[in-house]
């Protein structure tokens, strides 16, 4: 406990209390819209929820199918696109991490950008890039999942046997190998989102309060109040 009190009395010496409050924020959206978004037995499901049903009438539709090469064209396209942005966290994980060994350039854009100079402590900017660093991490690594379960997946569906002798196990399988691989990549995406709207705490801790609150209505529109989840949803 004194460990834990003794850290929370160095945080609070670093940044204050409006920078704790703001990064509680930031935490407390950011699992809140994962949580409401994957929830499954929701009156109105989200977007990534109704996708999960397609995949299923996907697998369905691929067991009873002679002509699979559509289906393998469509599986190499989701497995491009995780990798996409797995090389694209990447390369900003390699750029975050030269930035913490060149913090004074980044305290000079700060200083550009109207920050104030007496709270342009070095290591209180090193450790919002180390935030911004860690979210990278986590995305990459959801988008490196993502991408290895699409490739079990695409064993599973060549292992699946022809039409008229696929089993409903076989199907099930394959179905929810697709939502493991499809959940990750969206919980990468999200993070990335979120990750844009951590940028937003250099400018302060009320522009991070803003930018979280604003990226978590943003992607309450696209999962629930848009024009793509109206044709998902329309029988």
């Amino acid at each position: 406990m004194e460990t834990v009190f003794a850290l929370a009395e160095r945080l609070l010496f670093l940044f204050g209390w409006l920078d704790l409050v703001a990064v509680t924020v930031f935490f407390g959206v950011s699992l809140t819209m994962t949580a409401l978004i994957e929830r499954r037995q929701a009156r109105r499901p989200s977007v990534a929820v109704l996708m999960q049903r397609y995949r299923r009438d996907w697998m369905q539709a691929f067991a009873e199918r002679e002509n699979r090469i559509f289906d393998a064209a469509l599986l190499t396209t989701l497995r491009a696109g995780a990798a996409f942005f797995a090389s694209t966290c990447l390369i900003a994980i390699g750029g975050t991490a030269a930035l913490l060994g060149q913090t004074e350039r980044v305290l000079m854009l700060a200083r550009d950008l109207g920050a104030d100079p007496s709270t342009a402590a070095r290591s209180i900017w090193e450790a919002k890039l180390l935030v911004v660093l860690v979210l990278l991490v986590n995305a990459f690594l959801k988008f490196v999942w993502s991408h290895r379960l699409f490739g079990y997946v695409a064993v599973v569906m060549g292992a699946m046997p022809g039409p008229g002798t696929a089993n409903e196990m076989a199907v099930e399988r394959a179905s929810r190998l697709q939502d493991s691989a499809g959940r990750s990549f969206n919980r990468g995406l999200r993070t990335v989102y979120f990750t844009l709207a951590a940028l937003a705490w250099f400018l302060g801790p009320l522009a991070l309060i803003l930018a979280s609150l604003a990226t978590a209505a943003m992607l309450y529109r696209r999962e629930f109040l848009s024009a793509s989840r109206r044709a998902l949803a329309r029988e």
